[in-house]
């Protein structure tokens, strides 16, 4: 008995896991994408089953390497579809996690330039605890995007609604963010609004030149991920994982690869890349770099479980 503690669960495609799967989580990768600009002719727009027949294969592939999960980082603005990531995780057998939230402008859809605080936090919070649209898939966590530059007046309002709906029902947010700067400005902003940042996810934390600030991202709590693992020389993610590991933040990494995905910009949605490259290659890399198979599993199953996990 748990003294009537809710236990932790990961909302995904096929139900909720109250206990990390046997195998590893891809805390960053996505099944379907358009990023185009929203007035780009049929922005998101594909057939379902084209979808599927393009994307359920990799999912094979995936289960096949080790990979027991993974979560689907595209989030209103940038072609977020539930339904075709539904039927392609039926298809494969294979759960996914998918987002509520909404990416930085100017992909920033025009109901939600015109919609208050409150009317962002409620759809935020009707997706994580009914269901997205008509699917009855829960979203798992939000998912934002600032600006280079810094935070723009509306995606400042997105963040606040985004920090209210997850201090409510316990959901992580993660936030595609290219300056640790920036960074540590979403986080000062959440607190502000009552939210926990060990809920937090630096989302392309190995985008910033300066590892002191993921020094200090990490210390304010949040959790660093090295998500585009696969995409250019794997001996920096390795020093900074190691560097990570050497500062005590062993329980805040999550390491991921932003491949997949049916992409509408490309004729019949284009070539995937595969979800492999993290078991096939990276971590063989890890492993010899002298990173122990605990470390190896803390890093790769039980922290996006932690991190996702509400």
């Amino acid at each position: 008995m748990n003294g009537g503690e809710p236990m932790p669960v990961l909302h995904t495609t096929l139900g909720a896991l109250s206990a990390p799967p046997e195998g590893i989580i891809l805390p960053h990768e996505h099944i379907f994408v358009d990023l185009r600009p929203l007035d780009a002719p049929n922005h998101g727009q594909a057939k379902t089953e084209d979808v599927v027949a393009l994307m359920a294969p990799e999912l094979k592939r995936a289960r096949a390497a080790g990979i027991a999960a993974l979560v689907e980082c595209t989030p209103e603005g940038v072609g977020r579809h539930v339904e075709h990531v539904l039927a392609v995780s039926q298809a494969g057998n294979f759960p996914i996690l998918v987002p509520t939230g909404i990416y930085r402008e100017p992909w920033v859809p025009a109901w939600a330039h015109h919609a208050d605080e409150g009317i962002l936090q409620s759809w935020m919070m009707g997706d994580l605890e009914v269901g997205v649209g008509n699917t009855g898939v829960r979203a798992a966590f939000i998912k934002l995007s600032m600006g280079d530059d810094g935070i723009t007046p509306v995606e400042r309002k997105i963040l606040r609604a985004a920090a209210r709906a997850g201090a409510k029902t316990g959901a992580a947010i993660g936030s595609h963010t290219i300056r640790g700067r920036v960074v540590l400005e979403q986080i000062d902003e959440l607190e502000a609004c009552g939210f926990d940042p060990h809920r937090f996810i630096s989302i392309h934390a190995q985008a910033e030149p300066d590892f002191a600030l993921n020094l200090e991202v990490a210390h304010r709590g949040a959790w660093i991920e090295y998500d585009g693992i696969g995409w250019s020389e794997d001996e920096a993610y390795i020093r900074r994982i190691l560097d990570m590991l050497e500062a005590g933040f062993e329980g805040q990494i999550l390491l991921s690869m932003d491949r997949g995905w049916y992409d509408c910009a490309q004729p019949g949605g284009g070539t995937p890349h595969p979800f492999t490259y993290l078991v096939e290659v990276f971590l063989p890399k890890l492993r010899a770099a002298g990173v122990d198979e605990a470390t190896l599993r803390r890093l790769t199953v039980e922290n996006p479980f932690r991190a996702f996990a509400r």
